[in-house]
C-alpha cells in the first residue's frame, strides 16, 4: 500500500461516490443555512435561469449566460470554504487571515463582473430590440 495515502482518503468505487454525494449535500445544505450570500446568489440564479433559457439567442449564448451565473455560485462556495478554514485556524485578527478573505472576496467580485458582462453583451441587445432602441 502507498505510504503517502492517508487513511482518511477513500479508496474508490461505489462507496466513494455515495460518500462524495453525501459531502456535496451536506455542504450545499450548510451553505444555504448559514451563508446569506450563497442564498442570494442561488435566488438570483433561480430567477435569471428561465430568463437566460427563454432569451432568443443561440445555444452557445444560452450556455454562456447559465454557466456564468453558476460560476458566481461556485466561487461563492469556495469563498465561504476559505473563510471557514481561516476562522477554524484562528478567530484572532491577523493580516494574513484578512488577506486570504479579501482575496477570496475579489474572486467573487470578478465572477460577478464576468456574469454582468456576459449578460450585457448577450442579453443587452435583445432588450434594446424589445424596447425599440436598436436604431431600426
Amino acid at each position: 500500500m502507498n505510504q503517502d495515502r492517508s487513511d482518511l482518503k477513500s479508496k474508490g468505487g461505489l462507496r466513494r461516490l455515495v460518500n462524495a454525494f453525501g459531502y456535496l449535500y451536506a455542504g450545499f445544505r450548510h451553505g444555504i443555512a448559514h451563508e446569506a450570500s450563497i442564498r442570494q446568489e442561488l435566488f438570483a440564479l433561480v430567477i435569471f435561469l428561465p430568463v437566460a433559457i427563454l432569451l432568443p439567442v443561440s445555444n452557445l449564448e444560452h450556455l454562456i449566460l447559465v454557466l456564468s451565473m453558476m460560476l458566481v455560485v461556485l466561487v461563492e462556495f469556495l469563498n465561504s470554504a476559505i473563510e471557514a478554514t481561516v476562522d477554524r485556524i484562528s478567530v484572532e485578527r491577523h493580516p494574513l487571515s484578512a488577506q486570504a478573505k479579501d482575496l477570496a472576496s475579489v474572486a467573487v467580485g470578478i465572477s460577478i463582473s464576468m456574469t454582468g458582462l456576459c449578460w450585457l453583451v448577450i442579453a443587452g441587445p435583445v432588450v434594446l430590440r424589445w424596447l425599440g432602441c436598436d436604431g431600426a
